[in-house]
C-alpha cells in the first residue's frame, strides 16, 4: 500500500525555544506535590509531639492545670498550624516562585517573606541533572538540579518543573559544541 509523504511543513515543525526570556510559573501540580510532603512531615511532627505531651503528662509531677493546658490547648494549637502549614502554605510559596530562561542562562525568583534572585550564566554551568522522587513521578514533574563553579551557590536547584520541560531546559544549559563552560 502506498502511503502519501508526510509534509514537510508539519515535519519540520519543532517545539517553541526553551530560552524565550519570559518569566514562567512553576507547574502548578507542584503544590499537591508540596501538600503531600507537607501532610507526612506535619503528621510525623503532629503524632510524635502528642505521644511526647501525653507520657509527659502521666509520667511528670506537673499541675494538673498545666497537663491539661498543654494537652487541650497547645497541642491542638500546634495540629492546627502545622495542618494550614502543610495545606495553605504551598500555595502562596507557588505564587512566589518563577524562573526565566534566555540565552545567557537562567534566572530563578522564590521567597515569600525572604525573596531571593539566583541567576546562573550558561558559562558557570558546570553539569546538570534532573531528579524526580517517587510522589514527583506520581505527578509527572521534576528537580532540575545546576552544579556550577563556586561556594555560595554551587548547588542551585528548582524543583516543581514538568519532567518534559526540566530535560529541555538542562539540555539548553549544557555548553554547546566547542565552548567551555568552566
Amino acid at each position: 500500500m502506498d502511503t502519501a509523504p508526510e509534509s514537510p511543513g508539519l515535519a519540520n515543525l519543532a517545539e517553541p525555544s526553551i530560552a524565550d526570556g519570559v518569566e514562567q510559573h512553576l507547574d502548578p501540580r507542584s503544590v499537591s506535590v508540596h501538600r503531600i510532603g507537607g501532610w507526612i512531615y506535619s503528621g510525623i511532627v503532629i503524632v510524635s509531639t502528642g505521644f511526647g505531651l501525653t507520657m509527659a503528662a502521666i509520667f511528670s509531677p506537673m499541675p494538673l492545670w498545666l497537663k491539661a493546658t498543654l494537652l487541650g490547648a497547645a497541642w491542638p494549637a500546634l495540629a492546627a498550624l502545622m495542618g494550614w502549614l502543610a495545606h495553605g502554605w504551598p500555595a502562596i510559596e507557588h505564587r512566589h516562585a518563577s524562573y526565566r530562561v534566555d540565552d545567557q542562562g537562567i534566572e530563578i525568583k522564590r521567597g515569600v517573606v525572604w525573596r531571593s534572585v539566583v541567576s546562573v550564566p550558561r558559562n558557570r554551568v558546570q553539569h546538570t541533572d534532573v531528579s524526580q522522587g517517587p510522589v514527583e513521578r506520581g505527578f509527572g514533574l521534576g528537580t532540575l538540579v545546576i552544579f556550577t563553579a563556586g561556594t555560595e551557590h554551587a548547588r542551585v536547584t528548582l524543583g516543581g518543573l514538568d519532567h518534559g520541560r526540566a530535560l529541555r531546559i538542562r539540555d539548553h544549559l549544557l555548553a554547546s559544541e566547542g565552548a567551555d563552560a568552566v
